[in-house]
């Protein structure tokens, strides 16, 4: 194998990844059309429940990631977790407002023990300061973002033309298919990652805690840290798929002149993973050849760069909420700019951060870490979902300064404490 060619398992864990996320973006970009056009629930109380839902199903990963660390190994939390959205995704089916919460508790649980295993199984198949790392997690990201390209397309085309249940269904089959995926190929592609939980030499679950070096201290310090930034970022962008989709459906000339034909709402939540499609190789080839030449940036100046970005999509927004002001309604190449800013943050964040933990975590916490990881979309959604819903009580161009201001904010931050943060991973990079 070469230095920049990839393990088997990568493209394995990459299919998996995809249909599992398929299901997910698939069901999310109809939850706030549902929500509000369906159920009837005012903007204020969508905004909530869209906020507690995508913010937990990033805090159960703590616990999944934990129980699989210690007890049962990340391949059969993968499958539990695979049961459960399954389960959730095929009782958004049904209506009725009991059922929708109970869908989203499953939903919830199941990706607790689900997305932060996977992540940790992509780590595992690279040995220690492999510079194929990074271009592998952004590899493994295609796969994500993939699935989430095609999902609104399908499911919410189902849901916004033919009837909600039909898209959550499609959804639940999406996540069925990853879910047989993983269970045909693990033991072909995956070897024996995974079967064990990662416990230290000497020690068993009754004593899970053991003594850590002042240079793992100092490399968990850094994870934290940029969990605590990154809680910036997930804020703003998760926008997505609350505030921004509001925009979409109120704000946004959809229609196709030529064919006489309006697209649906949901078909924006399209763009971001197509780009992230697009541009995810490039990318990949780039942290290679840029750590193959000592000139890859570090993880916290990426970051940086990233809020930055984030926080310039949201100052364009402010032109498009005056141009709505000005003239109604607006061209679709406002958001498309947008979320190609957006994307490209993101491409600079999150596969950066998904392959940082694994190279500065403690083996032993290697999916408790992760999960840690994917608490910073807890708390951002949470405060995302509950700002988005104050999008009907305030100017537009208020509203959307308030993610550029501390996007912003944190970008600068960020930006001065780098070379301490730097210092502290110990040449990880």
């Amino acid at each position: 194998m070469t230095r920049t060619e990839h393990p088997s398992g990568l493209y394995f864990l990459f299919t998996v990844e995809m249909w599992e996320r398929f299901s997910f973006y698939g069901m999310r970009a109809l939850l706030m059309l549902y929500m509000i056009k369906s159920l009837g629930f005012q903007t204020e109380k969508a905004g909530t429940v869209y906020g507690y839902y995508t913010g937990l199903v990033y805090m159960t990963p703590l616990i999944g990631g934990y129980l699989a660390d210690r007890y049962f190994g990340a391949r059969f939390c993968i499958m539990i977790g695979g049961i459960l959205m399954a389960l959730g995704h095929f009782a958004m089916a049904f209506p009725g407002e009991s059922i929708f919460y109970l869908a989203l508790g499953l939903l919830i649980i199941g990706n607790g023990f689900f997305k932060p295993n996977i992540s940790t199984m992509v780590g595992a198949l690279y040995e220690e300061n492999d510079a194929r790392r990074d271009g592998g997690f952004t590899i493994f990201y295609m796969g994500i973002n993939l699935g989430a390209f095609f999902s609104p397309l399908v499911c919410g085309t189902l849901g916004e033309k033919y009837g909600w249940h039909y898209g959550f269904a499609a959804a639940g089959v999406g996540m069925v298919i990853g879910l047989l995926t993983f269970l045909w190929g693990q033991k072909r592609y995956l070897g024996e990652h995974g079967l064990q939980p990662c416990r230290p030499k000497n020690s068993d679950a009754s004593q899970p805690t053991v003594s850590l070096t002042r240079e793992e201290w100092h490399k968990l310090y850094v994870i934290f840290f940029l969990v605590g930034f990154s809680i910036f970022f997930w804020a703003s962008f998760e926008q997505a798929g609350s505030s921004l989709t509001l925009f979409a459906d109120r704000s946004t000339d959809r229609m196709i002149s030529f064919l006489k034909w309006e697209f649906p709402t949901s078909y924006f939540q399209s763009v971001n993973p197509f780009l992230i499609f697009i541009l995810a190789p490039l990318f990949s080839s780039l942290w290679i050849r840029l750590s193959l030449s000592n000139r890859n940036p570090s993880a916290p100046l990426k970051f940086a760069g990233a809020l930055f970005l984030v926080g310039l999509g949201f100052l364009l927004m402010i032109g498009a909420a005056k141009s709505f002001q000005a003239f109604g309604k607006v061209s679709i190449w406002w958001l498309m700019g947008v979320y190609f800013l957006h994307t490209i943050g993101e491409l600079c964040l999150s596969p950066v951060g998904l392959s940082l933990v694994t190279k500065l975590a403690p083996a032993q916490f290697a999916s408790l870490m992760m999960g840690t990881w994917f608490l910073s979309s807890f708390a951002a959604n949470y405060v995302g979902g509950i700002f988005a819903g104050n999008y009907d009580a305030m100017l537009p161009t208020t509203f959307f300064a308030i993610p550029l201001a501390t996007a912003w904010g944190a970008a600068l931050l960020l930006f001065l404490l780098t070379p301490k943060l730097k210092s502290w991973m110990h040449g990880v990079e």
